[in-house]
């Protein structure tokens, strides 16, 4: 019987190591830009096109490579950045497996242009699928410049699993953040099919996440900074009144490597308690320095994961540093009594012989029983008229009518024969016909009788799944109404959301937003759906619709018109503690019947409670 187990080429290796290492175009994007940073550049350019499918290019300023270690570099397990195990253990660089180059070029055609400071000429390699096409001498400036074009066109299935656009270019921006908020000193530019994308120039901390977040995080940030014998915590913190929905906005960095940590993330949140809502998220940009040898980073391909010897300590380090930082700020109160804030503005700065008392200053010739005509007093409305009218006599036999008692009493006739509520006022009876007998409780519930006894309905949980109907049939006809809007507003989005919104606009037109692109991260809303009141905030409405519908993506894997719908008749529906008045009531129970699902709200519940005389006579009998 023949052998059946035999070596794999190298070529079918890379490209299953691919798998692990190379997802999608923002992996690529991840590890080729860290090598750049491995490298020594400060300044980093991206350059992307059809968001990573046909481009990707990374240009730096970095040391560059010889002609053989341009040769070397996408061989496997090939790496300038450690030397044996025990190097593992003290790994201070982004990347150490030597698998990247290597994944990368396997799937992708890859040209390299290469030249170290020293040297007068560089190296050009061109690379596709594994196979050395071409290496020869070049002219090219000092540092590297690769390309990846076709990213997996040896491989239609994996492309053809690749998503839209603008969900991948959301990827891109997402690992580009990452590390641009990683590394604050270094110069990074991204462009996307020849529009600038981001421009950060080196700068602080601080400013590199207003740059990326956008400018009104300004006010948001909370300073943290804890030093200790086992790690050192440094960055920002959000103030909780502008806690969000979603986790979007929660990084952490290990010796400024990205990691996603469940159990440091619950420390921060512990920190939290008591300040926010449960579903509600801080920011925070917190970065943690400790000794390499301390951690193991060698767990995952993708080095987003981190084990620690003593996870516990840095746990409570943590979370007492946050919680230190919310109260030394004030955002949260303190219990230090020897600590008085409510004199610290009162203190003067100055020394105590610049101090001037103040003078008082009188008219010693001021005679208060002079008979000079005083003005007349001026009543405020009737300015306008011309001449001045002095105020009517009798004027309190105005208020007189709230002397007047009238005693109102509403009789409910369960009847179903009779539609009618009477009214006693002072003897007197009133008869008002209406076309249910309805009334609100606690302006939460209406409550309507019918033959059998009467219902309860949860008036907000009703209109979400009339709004949610109605939304689903719009964007399924593309027939929504909308209203104009007397001024335009105009909103300025960051560039993730900015880019969720366009990809997002044809299904925001459909529903009846009138919504135009307006420079860079701008919008301009012309129009809303006629659903929505006219006093409504765009800017608050926009940003918790974006805010729903990645949470709802997120938690839910929704697709994108339910998801839509579902967030829209969310934010714009009637909420608890809002008055109806008669007829608004019975029109919300008409319309919640006309519905094909009236009895289940849009998050599973019930809408409707209903309650049988024979119950309520049951329950009178228990007792």
């Amino acid at each position: 019987m023949p052998d059946i187990i035999q070596l794999l080429p190298d070529s079918v290796a890379n490209q299953i190591a691919a798998g692990e290492v190379v997802q999608r175009p923002a992996s690529a994007v991840k590890e080729l830009i860290e090598n750049a940073i491995d490298a020594g550049a400060d300044k980093i350019q991206l350059i992307v096109k059809d968001a990573g499918k046909t481009l990707i290019q990374i240009i730096d300023n970095g040391c560059g490579m010889s002609a053989t270690d341009a040769r070397m570099c996408f061989e496997r397990h090939a790496t300038s950045k450690i030397r044996k195990a025990e190097d593992l253990f003290a790994i201070k660089t982004m990347g150490f497996r030597g698998e990247a180059m290597a994944s990368i070029a396997a799937v992708a055609q890859v040209e390299l242009k290469t030249r170290k400071h020293e040297d007068e000429l560089g190296t050009k390699l061109v690379i596709e699928g594994s196979e050395v096409l071409s290496q020869e001498p070049c002219a090219t400036t000092a540092g590297t410049s690769i390309s990846v074009k076709n990213l997996f066109y040896n491989i239609p299935a994996r492309r053809n699993f690749l998503k839209s656009n603008p969900v991948e270019m959301r990827h891109i921006i997402d690992e580009f953040q990452r590390v641009a908020l990683a590394h604050p000193e270094i110069h990074f530019t991204l462009h996307h099919d020849g529009q600038e994308v981001y421009h950060l120039p080196q700068t602080q901390l601080k400013q590199r996440i207003i740059h990326l977040l956008g400018n009104n995080y300004n006010e948001r940030l909370v300073p943290l900074d804890e030093e200790t014998s086992i790690i050192e915590v440094k960055g920002f913190i959000g103030k909780p009144s502008f806690a969000k929905k979603t986790r979007g906005d929660q990084f952490f960095f290990v010796n400024k490597r990205f990691i996603k940590d469940p159990y440091l993330n619950h420390a921060v949140m512990t920190a939290y308690e008591d300040l926010l809502p449960d579903d509600c998220f801080p920011l925070y940009v917190l970065f943690i320095e400790i000794d390499p040898s301390k951690i193991d980073i060698n767990v995952h391909p993708t080095k987003t994961e981190i084990k620690y010897q003593d996870e516990k300590a840095i746990y409570a380090i943590i979370r007492s540093a946050v919680k230190r930082s919310l109260g030394r700020y004030n955002i949260t109160p303190t219990l230090d009594f020897n600590q008085e804030t409510g004199f610290e503005r009162m203190i003067s700065q100055k020394a105590w012989e610049d101090i001037t008392p103040p003078a008082i200053q009188f008219n010693p010739n001021f005679n208060p029983f002079s008979d000079e005509k005083k003005k007349d007093r001026e009543i405020p409305f009737l300015r306008d008229l011309g001449e001045k009218k002095a105020i009517p006599q009798n004027w309190d036999t105005l208020y007189e009518i709230n002397k007047e008692q009238k005693s109102v009493q509403t009789f409910f006739d369960l009847d179903s024969s009779s539609n009618t509520i009477s009214s006693a006022v002072n003897g007197a009876t009133e008869t008002k016909t209406l076309s249910r007998q309805v009334f609100q409780l606690h302006q939460k519930y209406i409550i309507s009788s019918i033959k059998s006894g009467f219902m309860l309905i949860d008036q907000q949980a009703a209109h979400e799944r009339i709004l949610y109907e109605r939304f689903l049939s719009q964007l399924e006809n593309h027939k929504g109404l909308s209203q104009q809007s007397l001024f335009p507003q105009t909103i300025t989005l960051n560039t993730t959301d900015y880019a969720l919104v366009t990809e997002l606009l044809p299904a925001f037109q459909a529903l009846g937003f009138q919504i135009r692109e307006f420079g860079k991260n701008t919008l301009v809303i012309e129009g809303v759906p006629a659903d929505i009141p006219e006093n409504n905030n765009l800017a608050t409405m926009m940003e918790e619709l974006i805010e729903g519908f990645k949470n709802n993506h997120t938690v839910l894997k929704l697709d994108k018109r339910d998801n839509l719908a579902r967030t829209l008749a969310k934010n714009t529906a009637i909420k608890s503690g809002v008055k109806l008045s008669e007829e608004e009531m019975v029109d919300l129970i008409d319309q919640l019947f006309a519905c094909q699902m009236p009895g289940i709200a849009i998050n599973g519940k019930q809408i409707i409670v209903k309650i049988s005389l024979e119950e309520l006579a049951e329950r009178f009998n228990k007792g």
